[in-house]
């Protein structure tokens, strides 16, 4: 049935792949603009133990695997890399080479970063208990996490937007059945 109302919109099916990779893409690229220009700028202004609190709460939400946040994230992958395999049957050229670009810095440029360094500090920010250790204690610990955490999420931020950018020129690309 969905596969008939797709053809029937003059879609095919790997348009509509595409189609959920670019959005998955852009709400994750939202997600992390939104912590780059929003959440970060407005944690900066706490106090050091306001500031780790902050954050370990919002990250609590995320580390207890929020499902609509996995199935964006997790489905963003999927989705890419579903797209990438149809574009390689089914594509070539111009359209094969976005596929490929889109996949590399999403990966290398959004899931990496965000493996290795994203997921070990928050991780680690995640052990501190404020209310157990002292102001200079507090500010070393913010010190080890903010700058880095913040210059990362803007790179990957970026890499994430021109990924969903790609997205939408294949789609663009892509012949109207």
């Amino acid at each position: 049935m969905a596969l008939g109302l797709v053809s029937g919109c003059g879609m095919e099916l790997f348009h509509v792949v595409v189609l959920v990779a670019a959005a998955l893409c852009a709400l994750v690229a939202g997600l992390l603009f939104t912590f780059a220009v929003v959440s970060m700028p407005g944690l900066e202004n706490l106090s050091d133990r306001e500031f780790i609190r902050a954050f370990q709460v919002m990250d609590r939400v995320i580390q207890d695997r929020q499902p609509l946040f996995m199935v964006v994230w997790v489905g963003s992958v999927v989705a890419l890399l579903l797209a990438l395999a149809m574009g390689f049957q089914q594509e070539d050229g111009v359209v094969r080479g976005l596929l490929i670009v889109a996949a590399a810095l999403y990966l290398f440029g959004v899931q990496l970063p965000t493996a290795r360094v994203h997921i070990p500090l928050n991780n680690e920010i995640q052990t501190v208990e404020v209310e157990a250790i002292g102001e200079a204690e507090q500010k070393q610990a913010r010190e080890r996490f903010e700058g880095r955490w913040n210059r990362s999420n803007r790179i990957r931020t970026a890499i994430a937007v021109v990924t969903m950018v790609l997205l939408l020129v294949v789609l663009v690309r892509l012949p109207v059945a």
